[in-house]
């Protein structure tokens, strides 16, 4: 069966929709004479940047064809659905025809793995140097690594990236083994620490020689997925945490288990994905990249899973009775940081503020901090907030019921490909040159 490239678009688009490891681009690359876009720092998918514009990149796979068996998977090899695959052209083609008609602002590029990972790997490495070299596409360039794939074709994928990411999926040894056969943890760690190395000795080159080629200015990431088996957030937010300081990585993503087929060793169709415990987890993660947290400070094996029903930074507070209130004219900047409701830009405003004179409540209002969470830890000029009454089972009501509200128990990520904002005939166009 012959399948067009705009069926192949619209299958592997949707293929790649499970995939939520897409973040701001974390490189500045200015247009440059010759060459067809850039990259800004401020690029997400399906976001909008500090100057209020709407940020797309064209989400896709090379191909859902896979020989690999992972149970969570929807393009696994066991599983019965339509097979297509882009060639390194198609695709190459589509990119730039859709940024020329301003669809798109980059590109995230993943794949199943076809024959082998090096021989998916070198069809990755042709899409890309077709881009860069052929249609001289200098926008932002996500793509995935393949477990497995040889170190110097990772290489050379990582010096026609922006950023790069290897998915870890399960956080231990013993789910990867149960669910995803074909994987190892050494295959995976082993490409994230060449990754790693030759990121900082990238930048060692660039010191000594003005024009080195870059690799993977943007860094890396990687995605853990959450519900699929009976990992606990403890052990999920431990390996994050392991990850960033061994690692370097930019971000560590999570993704709530959806459902895609029956499976004795996954959740059944009915589970609902864990959507809150995904965001308490990336509560955490905040937590850990800008509070000055620790993973052990926030569960330990007695309490190895987050309480929903409050997030893990008001959690810890409430177990730290002891450390509160705070008063918020003496309290130094990294105590500041641990309060519920004040976060990095107030407390530094806080600091700035009281050098001048002390803070009352009222100023910190101003300061942009979150009186009905903070104010019951902290006291302004010796003195708790007027008319407020502070006990432990009040303060537990109150700040469940300030707790966030997810809009839907079944939210989609936005979908690019909706008719009729891009149909056959854009596609067509695209490919013919019709801009």
């Amino acid at each position: 069966m012959i399948i067009d490239v705009y069926n192949k678009l619209t299958i592997l688009s949707d293929s790649a929709k499970y995939d939520v490891a897409c973040t701001s681009s974390g490189v500045d690359r200015k247009g440059k004479f010759g060459s067809i876009g850039s990259a800004a720092k401020a690029g997400i998918c399906h976001s909008f940047s500090a100057d209020g514009r709407c940020i797309s990149l064209l989400k896709v796979l090379m191909t859902n064809v896979c020989i690999f068996d992972c149970k969570y998977c929807v393009n696994r090899v066991s599983n019965d659905i339509v097979r297509v695959a882009f060639t390194p052209h198609e695709l190459a083609e589509l990119t730039i025809n859709f940024y020329r008609r301003n669809y798109i602002e980059g590109l995230f590029l993943s794949s199943g793995v076809i024959k082998n990972p090096n021989h998916t790997t070198e069809q990755l490495i042709k899409a890309l140097e077709l881009l860069r070299s052929v249609y001289h596409f200098n926008g932002y360039i996500h793509v995935k690594a393949i477990p497995g794939a040889d170190s110097e074709l990772i290489t050379r994928l990582g010096l026609l990236a922006d950023r790069m990411s290897i998915n870890i999926e399960l956080p231990s040894q013993e789910s990867l083994t149960l669910l995803a056969p074909n994987k190892t943890k050494e295959s995976i760690l082993r490409p994230m620490g060449l990754i790693t190395a030759k990121i900082q000795e990238n930048c060692t080159d660039l010191v000594k020689y003005r024009h080195a080629s870059k690799f993977v200015p943007a860094g890396q990431s990687t995605q853990l997925i959450v519900g699929a088996t009976p990992d606990t957030d403890h052990k999920i937010l431990t390996l994050t945490e392991g990850l960033y300081k061994k690692y370097h990585l930019k971000r560590v993503f999570f993704s709530a288990y959806m459902p895609v087929a029956e499976n004795s060793l996954l959740p059944s169709m009915d589970t609902k994905p864990p959507l809150l415990r995904e965001h308490r987890l990336y509560q955490a993660d905040w937590l850990l990249r800008f509070y000055g947290f620790e993973a052990k400070e926030l569960l330990d094996e007695q309490n190895p899973n987050f309480n929903l029903q409050v997030d893990p930074k008001c959690n810890w507070a409430l177990n730290h009775l002891e450390k509160f209130p705070l008063e918020i004219n003496k309290a130094p900047f990294e105590m500041l940081l641990r309060v519920p409701g004040i976060g990095v830009t107030s407390a530094q405003r806080i600091l700035m503020a009281r050098r001048n004179s002390p803070i009352d409540f009222s100023g910190l209002k101003k300061i942009g901090v979150v009186l009905k969470r903070a104010q019951y830890f902290i006291t302004c000029k010796g003195k708790i907030m007027d008319g407020l009454k502070v006990t432990s089972d009040g303060t537990i009501r109150a700040l469940m019921a300030d707790q966030y509200k997810l809009p839907s128990p079944y939210p989609e990520q936005l979908s690019f490909f909706t008719e009729p904002f891009i149909t056959r005939e854009d596609v067509q166009q695209c490919l013919t040159g019709q801009i």
